[in-house]
């Protein structure tokens, strides 16, 4: 059994953004099993559910660790199993992460998660008729604007399908920014080098691939057959935005200038909900909503995935490995769990025997009906090669700082995309 003083000394050495659980006596028989994940944003949420669960197994102890507010998760689960202080079950975003704990992952076929997942979101993580991940949800990102300002300048979001509807649009709105009470209609985070090169470069490269992240991850180059669409979308948000665009954060874009108002519209996904609705609940849940990235023949699709996978350490006893299974059958299949998953955790279900229409935020609904009316692009950025979603943003920082052209800034992603597969 691990000794809660080694959470303890993770804590404070790893600056862990979360770590749960009790002092243990001798005398103490239950079955302790720690989940490890990135994602803090639901760690208080999460605690709850595992209480709940213990309240129904009390022969079980869950422990949860969160990792994140500016921690590096994948060094420290790393870090953890170097030590020999692995947790039982970890999170890991998509087949590039697995790959690193290759050795360590359970086949996860034989659970009741493998079998209730929906179509198409084990297809990253199995090998053959083998799972070594089970998803924890759908997340999807476009275009996320200010229907207010929308109506106030005359757009219809609805009749925004091709890049020149929304170019047409973008400039209608520009040329009422006085009257509109804006700083810019786009809020671009040139900062952000997941946002301008891993998110809106998977837009265009997923039909490279025939949307296929399997595809993605076993090719050994990258042509960037619609550079050109990625250029002049980048272009327009960045051309349209608020200034300083190069030195722009996430903090600023979501918290600060949408918001506030101060932005008709910004690129990012369903996961903004909570930061939106903390700042102003009736204006997140009223007055926002997502359009697509245009993209050439697949006009009216988002971008849509499982950003991460929850693994099972197969390096551990067989009560353990069952209890951990256990969990999270229980977490993706139960009431109980089904109901935190989609209204404390605010997730889009991946799983089958969810009643979404039951998902209460607008952005989550959105990504909900396009699942449902096979509207989507698929999400292959967790199939680049490693870390080079950060390095193509990184190229384009260069771009927007003027020390790159953009032809200099594909040409080096094209070739980093070649060294980093070699070395795999």
């Amino acid at each position: 059994m691990k000794k809660p003083a080694l959470c303890l000394i993770a804590f404070s050495a790893l600056g862990l953004g979360g770590c749960s659980f009790e002092s243990f006596g001798a005398d103490d028989n239950r079955t302790e099993i720690e989940i490890m994940t990135g994602k803090v944003e639901i760690n208080d949420a999460f605690e709850e559910l595992a209480r709940k669960y213990e309240e129904e197994n009390p022969d079980v102890k869950i422990q949860i660790t969160s990792v994140g507010g500016g921690s590096d998760y994948l060094g420290t689960l790393k870090s953890r199993f170097s030590s020999g202080d692995a947790p039982d079950v970890f999170s890991v975003a998509g087949p590039r992460e697995l790959q690193q704990f290759d050795q360590y992952v359970k086949d996860l076929s034989d659970t009741e998660s493998a079998e209730t997942a929906l179509d198409g979101s084990l297809e990253q993580v199995s090998e053959g008729d083998e799972v070594y991940g089970l998803p924890f949800n759908y997340e999807g990102y476009g275009l996320i604007y200010n229907k207010r300002i929308f109506e106030e300048a005359g757009v219809n979001a609805d009749e925004i399908q091709s890049y020149e509807d929304l170019e047409a649009a973008v400039q209608t709105m520009d040329s009422q920014k006085e009257e509109l009470g804006i700083d810019g209609v786009f809020a671009f985070p040139g900062k952000e080098s997941w946002v301008i090169g891993g998110d809106l470069g998977n837009a265009y490269l997923s039909p490279e691939f025939d949307e296929s992240g399997t595809k993605a991850y076993e090719a050994e180059t990258v042509d960037f057959e619609r550079e050109n669409e990625y250029q002049r979308m980048f272009d327009l948000q960045a051309d349209y935005s608020i200034t300083p665009v190069l030195s722009m954060t996430y903090a600023q874009q979501v918290e600060e200038y949408f918001a506030q108002g101060d932005t008709a519209i910004i690129q990012q996904g369903n996961w903004v909900y909570p930061s939106l609705a903390q700042a102003d609940e009736e204006f997140a849940n009223e007055d926002i909503g997502m359009m697509p990235i245009p993209v050439e023949g697949h006009e009216g699709e988002i971008p849509v995935g499982v950003p991460n996978y929850w693994a099972v350490n197969e390096d551990n006893d067989d009560e353990s490995i069952q209890e951990a299974e256990a969990f999270l059958d229980w977490m993706n299949n139960s009431e109980t769990g089904k109901d935190a998953v989609m209204n404390d955790f605010n997730f889009v279900p991946a799983y089958e025997d969810y009643d979404t229409s039951q998902i209460s935020d607008p952005l989550s609904q959105q990504v909900n009906e396009s699942i449902e009316n096979d509207e989507t692009l698929n999400w292959i950025k967790l199939s680049f090669p490693n870390a080079w979603d950060g390095f193509l943003g990184s190229q384009m920082q260069r771009y927007l700082s003027g020390d790159y052209t953009w032809d200099e800034a594909i040409e080096a992603s094209k070739e980093e995309w070649k060294e980093e597969r070699a070395t795999e």
